[in-house]
């Protein structure tokens, strides 16, 4: 279990995150059309999961922003961002947001993913959504880096994320 803070305050997750150099466990997820999205539908991709709690927050709302603005360059690379939000919610926020290059996936039906990758809030005020969290998987997905971002209200470590996918 990890201990994250929300202004402080402290709560524990389902589990920990996937170890660096594990394979990445599989998913079942949501896309906007409510179509559902697998590990297995990004082979041969490397990933950024930007795994956040609700794109209506700023924080995960900027993190989802900034993610974008860095997936138009990247060869061969994947972002998605992941909460419980209703793929309609997604869809709005995209619209509003501009935001085109960034797959946008939800946990609304899959109570596994955030068990799978200990980032399910157990308690608190965020509990049963996800916690803040990035996980980068080279193209065979295996996972190259990770974090778990120990304040909820604060933004992920960007450039280290991105980083990683260099020598992935």
């Amino acid at each position: 279990m990890a201990t994250i803070t929300l202004q402080g305050t402290p709560f524990e997750t389902v589990g920990d995150l996937p170890a660096v150099g594990t394979q990445a466990p599989a998913f079942n997820l949501a896309k906007q059309d409510l179509k559902p999205a697998t590990l297995d539908d990004f082979k041969g991709h490397k990933l950024v999961l930007n795994i956040v709690p609700s794109v209506d927050t700023g924080v995960c709302a900027t993190s989802a922003r900034k993610f974008n603005e860095e997936a138009a360059s990247l060869e061969n690379t994947k972002i998605l961002t992941i909460s419980k939000d209703l793929p309609f919610a997604m869809g709005r926020f995209c619209a509003a947001e501009g935001i085109e290059d960034v797959v946008m996936l939800s946990g609304f039906r899959d109570s596994e993913f955030g068990h799978a990758y200990g980032v399910g809030a157990e308690q608190g005020p965020f509990q049963g959504l996800y916690t803040r969290a990035v996980v980068v998987l080279d193209a065979d997905h295996k996972v190259v880096y990770t974090e778990h971002v120990p304040e909820i209200a604060q933004e992920p470590d960007y450039e280290s994320a991105l980083n990683a996918l260099q020598g992935a």
